[in-house]
């Protein structure tokens, strides 16, 4: 007995009618709407009847960017507002029988969200960090009033690195407690290699100062992974710039990339300080950092190594070091790779 036959028209029906992303085709030579979504009628709160065999300029007065969205040429993306103070992100485009399809994603909660952030961001540098950058500046001052004894001068360094150390960990605290609580990432496609050349430029200033070369090596093609590409450029920034400050002048960080249609991995090997073997595990937990006086004499607050794992694992990898005490780390990440 044979096995029933998928029909594609049925199954294609299926994800249009209950896909949560609105939808809307119109077709030539006129652009008149042919079909439309019961989540696209939802978002602009219209329905199908009243929408269909009409142009977007006769029933979308009230929304001039999802008409210029169908009247443009090639891909555009623009935000649309939508009724009851909501917003979606419109993307479209030409398909090659002349059809303009174009996606409604609602991003409402999201951009509330990425709002309240920044005012939480905004609000730590007003109540923390000014407190922070005058402890610090109080702290300059006390020399230039008297002569001050070696011990003195000490202790006024240790509150120098200190506040300099809060003043920077502050917004990656936020970033961290945001992450944890669950907020989401965004989950679009994402070339692993565009990431990490654009983590390379920007540390190539940093690099040339402390004297380190960067080597390259990627595999071409990269596969290409899923998840948000602003938190992996901020992973891959903590992992360079770790390793070039935890490098000896004339040394070489290699960053490394491969993968197949599975799994996509980066590494970033250094040849510097190096971690011990009880601590290699213990450099990811918040706020560690090293009892190497090496260490110690780098300015650091122990919270990238603990963002950077929090945000791999959320987008389904996980991120591990390997490391010999004076020889050199490698860190590596993996992330599912998807077929694209």
């Amino acid at each position: 007995m044979s096995e029933p036959t998928l029909d594609p028209i049925q199954i294609y029906d299926f994800m249009f009618r209950s896909i949560g992303d609105g939808i809307l085709i119109a077709s030539p030579p006129d652009l008149r709407i042919t079909h439309m979504n019961p989540a696209a009628a939802a978002m602009l709160q219209v329905t199908v009847d009243d929408v269909l065999d009409a142009t977007p300029r006769e029933v979308f007065k009230k929304h001039p960017n999802l008409i210029n969205l169908f009247e443009r040429h090639g891909d555009q993306n623009l935000d649309v507002r939508l009724p009851r103070r909501r917003v979606a992100i419109g993307i479209a485009s030409t398909m090659e029988a002349g059809e303009r399809v174009v996606i409604l994603q609602d991003v409402t909660e999201k951009r509330n969200l990425e709002t309240r952030r920044e005012m939480l961001i905004k609000s730590i540098a007003h109540d923390l960090r000014n407190p922070i950058a005058a402890i610090g500046g109080f702290s300059d001052l006390v020399s230039k009033f008297g002569d001050i004894n070696d011990q003195q001068e000490k202790f006024l360094t240790r509150i120098k690195q200190t506040t300099g150390k809060l003043h920077d960990m502050s917004e990656l605290l936020v970033d961290l407690a945001w992450i944890e609580a669950g907020m989401p990432l965004s989950h679009v496609p994402i070339r692993l290699s565009d990431a990490i050349h654009k983590t390379i430029n920007s540390l190539e200033v940093l690099a040339q100062k402390q004297q380190i070369g960067m080597a390259v090596s990627l595999q071409n093609p990269l596969p290409v992974v899923m998840g948000d590409a602003e938190r992996l450029h901020m992973v891959i920034y903590h992992l360079l710039h770790n390793a070039i400050m935890y490098s000896d002048p004339e040394d070489n960080v290699v960053i490394h990339a491969w993968g197949d249609e599975k799994e996509a991995y980066c590494s970033v090997a250094d040849q510097g300080i190096g971690i011990s073997d009880e601590e290699v595990e213990l450099i990811f937990d918040r706020m560690y950092r090293s009892r190497d006086p090496r260490v110690r004499a780098i300015p650091g607050g122990g919270i990238g190594l603990t963002l950077a794992r929090t945000i791999i694992r959320r987008m389904g990898g996980d991120l591990w070091a390997t490391s010999n005490l004076d020889e050199g780390t490698t860190f590596t990440f993996v992330l599912p790779s998807e077929d694209i």
